[in-house]
């Protein structure tokens, strides 16, 4: 009676009671090898803070470290039909979009959100690398779709942030269509005068860098984020060659005048407030004269192509060698 009270009691007790232990308590910044507690890099904006290393980031974790107060309204994406190829490899693709739906909470790789920034009214979609590494399908191509389409009807600018590994291939060609059904939506947003702001993140590569991932007024890139069309591995075993160092990444691209600004995450909201007011000359609230100083600093350069709102870029040395 002992030996139950004594041994196989608390043991049964202790089982019942243990805590569990979270498995992301610690995070490896992929950089340096430094392991750093979870809850710093979630306050930080999944920024290693030693390294400044950009980890990805949810996308509603990226609304709400974009809008004001944290808060902003849904939208509602039409429904497009669920694997209308009935695609199967290793598993059906039905399967592999419960998975990823369960996994993020999203019904598919783009979430769209209607806010404020600094007070101006915005659109705001994030493409969410988790979500089966943020791929192009019908459902995402209808989100970016109708993201513009509420910017259009709402009067206010369109921010896309975008992370993704290309077309999806279990949707074949439905995939590839979202390319020119994407940029004819952005061709609208330009018709209708309000802007198209790109944040680029990393990856950005395949079809979405070839449709409206290029298509913006101005090109924003988080720092270290790989931006192309094909990776770097397939480039050198192409063309032989060994690429520069930082080759794709936002900084090299930046110095060669395919992205306007690199800009750290804990700057891209008051980066694109101000983006925003410059582009669709809104006035700035008198609390914020730094802000006002920093317009002045971001000085634009137009052109007579026709968007709409002149094609406006912040006069970066990236756009100065684009516009001429």
């Amino acid at each position: 009676m002992n030996w139950i009270s004594n041994v196989v009691r608390p043991k049964i007790r202790n089982l019942l009671n243990r805590r569990e232990v979270k498995e992301n308590l610690w995070i490896k910044c992929p950089e340096t090898g430094q392991l750093v507690f979870y809850k710093d890099v979630e306050a930080n904006q999944f920024v290693i803070p030693n390294s400044n290393y950009h980890m990805r980031i949810s996308a509603p974790a990226r609304l709400k470290s974009i809008f004001d107060n944290e808060t902003w309204l849904d939208i509602a994406v039409p429904e497009v039909a669920v694997d209308p190829l009935k695609f199967r490899d290793e598993r059906r693709y039905a399967d592999r979009l419960k998975d990823a739906r369960a996994k993020t909470g999203l019904n598919d790789a783009v979430k769209l959100g209607l806010g404020k920034i600094e007070g101006l009214p915005v659109v705001v979609g994030v493409q969410d690398f988790d979500f089966m590494g943020g791929s192009l399908g019908m459902a995402a191509g209808q989100a970016v779709i109708s993201g513009i389409e509420t910017a259009v009807q709402k009067g206010t600018s369109f921010i896309m942030f975008v992370a993704s590994g290309g077309a999806r291939m279990q949707e074949g060609i439905l995939s590839l269509m979202q390319m020119p059904r994407t940029t004819a939506a952005v061709q609208m947003l330009r018709e209708a005068k309000k802007p198209y702001i790109v944040v680029l993140t990393n990856p950005t590569t395949g079809g979405v860098t070839a449709s409206y991932g290029m298509l913006g007024d101005v090109h924003i890139a988080e720092p270290g984020a790989l931006i192309g069309f094909a990776g770097p591995r397939v480039i050198e075993q192409t063309i032989r060659e060994k690429l520069p160092d930082g080759f794709q990444r936002s900084e090299y691209l930046e110095e060669h005048g395919m992205v306007d600004m690199v800009v750290h995450r804990h700057d891209l909201k008051a980066t694109i407030a101000r983006l925003c007011r410059l582009l669709t000359k809104a006035s700035v609230p008198a609390a914020m004269p730094q802000a006002l100083a920093a317009d002045r600093r971001l000085a634009t350069v137009s052109s007579s192509s026709g968007s709409g709102i002149g094609t406006t870029t912040t006069a970066t040395p990236a756009s100065r060698r684009r516009a001429s």
